[in-house]
């Protein structure tokens, strides 16, 4: 993958991946805090698959957010669904990752990240031998010919196949 984006990455590309890290992290944590704690009661235990929402959301944020860190980047969209499921965490009592959530979406707008995201996303060409571009292909089109110039060959009658007759066995 060409490496000449890694030098013209935006910062706020860069804050919106360490921010989604920070904030995956804390999910992570609050998540195991709150699964921890619902464990203690009974209603809790009814309650633990909501509990453990932050955790499944911080797991995604990492995987994002190393995406956007790595030194090779990788083809990815705005994770707006992201950051829309940060700023419900303060449902859950997440201010921290609610702020990551709006701040996230503003960044988002601003039109260099979008020209960021556009110029990884779209499709490069890649070469067999690096030293000689790649060569165009050209379509070659026959002349038509015109309808009464074409013979159609007188055809028979086709020839129907037998059928042939299978035997059932007999059941047992």
């Amino acid at each position: 993958m060409n490496t000449s984006y890694t030098e013209q990455k935006p910062g706020l590309v860069t804050a919106i991946a360490v921010m989604t890290l920070l904030s995956g992290i804390t999910n992570l944590f609050w998540g195991f805090v709150a699964s921890a704690t619902a464990l203690g009661t009974l209603v809790g235990v009814v309650c633990l698959p909501i509990t453990i929402l932050p955790t499944i959301l911080g797991i995604f944020e990492i995987i994002y957010a190393a995406k956007l860190l790595s030194t090779q980047p990788q083809p990815v969209q705005p994770a707006t669904s992201i950051a829309v499921f940060q700023i419900l965490t303060f449902l859950m009592g997440n201010i921290f990752s609610m702020v990551v959530g709006i701040l996230t979406l503003i960044f988002y707008s601003d039109l260099t990240v979008k020209d960021y995201f556009k110029r990884i996303n779209q499709p490069t060409m890649v070469s067999a031998n690096p030293v000689t571009p790649p060569q165009p292909i050209l379509e070659v089109s026959t002349p038509a010919l015109p309808l009464e110039a074409v013979e159609v060959p007188a055809s028979e009658e086709p020839v129907q196949p037998e059928k042939v007759k299978r035997t059932r066995k007999a059941a047992k």
